[in-house]
């Protein structure tokens, strides 16, 4: 699945993810996470995606790959398992698209609820977050390591129109 929507980021694409993206997505990983997921964690997450139960896109600019983000299906929920952006990248736009596509996804799918844990020291991705509607529901103790805190975050009535008036604002409020 690809998005053809007119983008902030200048020439940024989506596409599913694939194995043949991994070592790509691997090196992302490296760079973003002390104990980053393994090539055999995104190959079972990649099975998953086949039967459904996930999805993972990769987005380029040109013939660069800046990030990845990724879906997990639950009933009638939607948990964002990743969004990472390549260093070298960020600040310019490129979760917002690719969260943009994760939502619109959900929303298409019949989600009425997402989810995501998000490091209490990155402050950066919870206000990302937050104009996506998400808002703190609690707190899984050294969720990360073992010793970071997450902060779980909701977003409901991703199903309704007020939702959609969200993200078609941020859409237009893009730069």
């Amino acid at each position: 699945m690809s998005f053809m929507r007119e983008r902030a980021v200048d020439t940024l694409t989506t596409e599913t993810m694939r194995r043949r993206h991994l070592r790509k997505v691997l090196e992302i990983e490296e760079q973003l996470y002390p104990r980053p997921w393994t090539h055999h964690t995104f190959v079972s997450e990649l099975s998953q995606m086949r039967a459904g139960n996930r999805y993972y896109l990769v987005a380029y600019v040109g013939d660069t790959m800046v990030g990845y983000a990724g879906l997990m299906f639950s009933a009638d929920d939607a948990h964002v398992t990743n969004i990472a952006v390549d260093p070298a990248w960020q600040g310019r736009g490129v979760a917002t698209e690719m969260m943009l596509d994760l939502v619109l996804l959900a929303h298409d799918r019949g989600c009425v609820a997402m989810t995501l844990e998000v490091r209490h020291t990155n402050v950066v991705a919870q206000n990302l977050y937050r104009r996506f509607g998400f808002v703190p529901a609690g707190v899984r103790q050294r969720y990360y390591e073992n010793t970071d805190d997450a902060i779980v975050m909701w977003a409901h009535g991703v199903d309704t129109p007020e939702f959609m008036e969200r993200i078609r604002l941020i859409e237009s409020r893009r730069s």
